[in-house]
């Protein structure tokens, strides 16, 4: 293990996304200890449009500049929400455990994990003295004829005045199509590259694959649906699965549903309701009031959770434009989506915040709260 460690540390990573001067897909694996560049390094990378191979450099990231960081995940490929949702592909671009506080973003709180291009990176040797030392900035893609010159050059490009409408709003999200290439689901590369990535467990891979290959199975329209899907409920105890994740809800299309305002605060204790609970709220194509209602959710079902925060209004991804909620909606601290059931976008390393209607949660009682012992940093709570 000593040695493995001192090869990553060892490696050099250019500022064009090469190591050791070759050029070569991605480099960084989860796990992997990295230093964000200086905010100047990072500016000399930009064009005028403040992006690197169209992907943009946020005001939020500046804060990050300087910090030491373990990668995350590989982003070599995430789910384009733009357009109609769809895989895409990236290169040389990861993850960290870094999100948007959207405070450049007029307040968006949809707390978007960053994209990272490993040109805005540097490996962290596990020699502090080396991480601290002086950086040269050389080599870098956009040039300093064409970069932009300062911060507050960064700050103009993240809003487009539009006469007579609100202002559009320019984020990672809603460029994703520009700074991506078209991923087909069946590209076999993308699933080898999630195992040895260190993104997914060979574990994960297999019980997706499995699940992929049930549910198509499933809806190959030759009657199996049902029977199979009855099957899985009882079969799932098994390996401590959940239920059919994939359920529909009961309510007709268009007919009115539930809502609860329990007017829930950060750090409260609340308990995600049972999958069947929650289908009694939705309609057939999983709407309750506007809001879908997402399979990847089913894993947290009957789980309980610390609510991390409530959200009144995000960037459409599609017009950029500003969304103020009628009715806020709920994160849950630490769930996030982990693409298990969209076979289209499986493993997508992405890790969005799915919304919850107050209607999908009810609240622990103080009591029960206090027998309550948390596993890890505040994600899943267990009674």
């Amino acid at each position: 293990m000593a040695t493995t460690t001192v090869n990553r540390c060892s490696r050099q990573l250019q500022p064009d996304g090469d190591v050791n001067g070759k050029r070569e897909g991605s480099q960084l694996k989860a796990g992997d200890w990295i230093r964000v560049r200086t905010k100047e390094e990072i500016l000399a990378t930009l064009d005028q449009n403040g992006e690197l191979d169209g992907m943009p450099f946020m005001p939020e990231m500046l804060a990050f500049c300087g910090k030491r960081f373990q990668v995350y995940k590989r982003a070599h490929k995430t789910c384009d929400t733009v357009f109609p949702v769809r895989g895409r592909r990236l290169q040389r671009t990861v993850h960290l455990s870094t999100r948007c506080d959207g405070k450049a973003h007029g307040g968006c709180q949809a707390g978007c994990l960053l994209f990272w291009k490993e040109a805005w990176l540097r490996l962290a040797p596990t020699d502090e003295s080396v991480i601290d030392g002086a950086v040269p900035v050389k080599f870098f893609p956009g040039g300093l004829s064409t970069s932009l010159s300062n911060e507050a050059d960064l700050g103009l490009r993240t809003m487009r005045e539009e006469a007579g409408s609100p202002p559009a709003y320019v984020c990672q999200a809603t460029r994703l199509p520009y700074a991506t290439s078209k991923l087909c689901w069946w590209d076999i590369r993308q699933y080898i590259e999630d195992y040895v990535s260190g993104n997914v467990s060979a574990a994960r891979l297999t019980s997706g694959f499995l699940f992929a290959a049930y549910h198509s199975l499933s809806e190959a329209g030759i009657g199996l649906g049902r029977p199979m899907r009855w099957l899985y409920d009882r079969l799932c105890v098994l390996w401590g699965g959940r239920p059919w994740p994939r359920k529909s809800g009961v309510i007709p299309v268009g007919g009115k549903t539930p809502e609860l305002q329990l007017n829930l605060q950060p750090g409260e204790i609340v308990r995600v309701k049972s999958l069947d609970e929650i289908m009694k709220t939705v309609t057939l194509d999983w709407k309750n009031r506007g809001m879908i209602w997402d399979p990847e959710m089913a894993p947290f079902c009957g789980n309980t959770y610390r609510v991390l925060r409530r959200v009144n209004q995000i960037i459409d991804e599609k017009t950029g434009k500003m969304i103020v909620m009628k009715n806020p909606c709920i994160v849950l601290d630490s769930v996030v989506c982990e693409a298990r059931y969209n076979s289209c976008r499986m493993f997508c390393p992405r890790s969005i915040y799915p919304y919850w209607r107050e209607v999908w949660l009810e609240r622990v009682e103080a009591a029960q709260a206090s027998q309550a012992t948390e596993v890890g940093a505040g994600a899943v709570i267990q009674n």
